[in-house]
């Protein structure tokens, strides 16, 4: 107990980083900011430092849990992790995800089409109310085509369980597809959209309120969109990929 701590510099340091950043920076940016001062230190380390110290970033982003229980009607897993699709409007995913930020929540719903990983669809608002999801739904019935008949999978939220909601896909010809209770992997690319947008925007930017970090996730999933190429799409972004498929079509 009367030994030195050998952390006790590298502790003052954290602290410093952390204030100057005014509690934006969390264990990974602070570890890459102690690097760029010499100091070569593992992030596990610096992340158990930061618990020590009650230390937390104030930006969070979350997979929203709307589960409460079987509220209404569960689908079969239509998709059954086939994540492949030959057109657009073919399968589609969705999902929700949660914001904290300076004390406030924001919520992203959204729809991904597998053909091209293209956001066709989403809904930004302060409070996961069924709204977050029917504007969303609103905005992604525009894509659609005489003909097209996509499934939409998401997880057992409490929104998808709603009769309005499975009332509205059958109404278009949507097809309903939930994953499994508590299996994350049946919704896996919509899960790994949300992880990229962590990992590109709250990582790389620094935001003065909720209403600034809102614009920048807006802009984000423009550049996402329009912008941001691909491998998987032979170097194209989404809607190059999308647009350049239709042509030679």
């Amino acid at each position: 107990m009367n030994r030195p701590d050998k952390y006790k510099e590298i502790k003052e340091w954290i602290k410093e980083i952390f204030e100057e950043h005014q509690g934006r920076y969390g264990y990974r940016r602070i570890t890459l900011e102690l690097r760029n001062r010499g100091l070569k230190i593992n992030h596990k380390t610096v992340r158990r430092l930061m618990n020590e110290m009650g230390l937390k970033c104030l930006v969070r982003m979350k997979k929203y849990r709307s589960y409460r229980g079987q509220v209404g009607n569960i689908a079969l897993n239509m998709l059954e992790r086939d994540f492949n699709a030959s057109k657009p409007n073919e399968k589609w995913v969705t999902d929700v995800t949660e914001f904290h930020l300076h004390g406030e929540k924001l919520y992203l719903s959204s729809i991904l089409d597998l053909y091209n990983g293209e956001i066709i669809a989403y809904n930004i608002e302060s409070r996961p109310v069924y709204s977050l999801v029917s504007k969303m739904l609103d905005n992604a019935f525009d894509c659609l085509k005489e003909g097209d008949a996509p499934i939409l999978h998401s997880d057992q939220g409490w929104h998808y369980q709603m009769k309005k909601y499975q009332h509205t896909l059958k109404e278009r010809g949507i097809v309903q597809s939930m994953s499994r209770k508590g299996n994350c992997l049946d919704n896996v690319v919509m899960e790994n959209f949300f992880g990229l947008l962590k990992s590109e925007l709250l990582y790389l930017k620094e935001f003065e309120s909720m209403e600034h970090f809102k614009h920048e996730l807006e802009n984000y999933i423009h550049y996402y969109n329009h912008k941001r190429i691909k491998a998987k799409l032979k170097g194209m972004s989404p809607v190059q990929y999308r647009t350049h498929t239709q042509i030679i079509a």
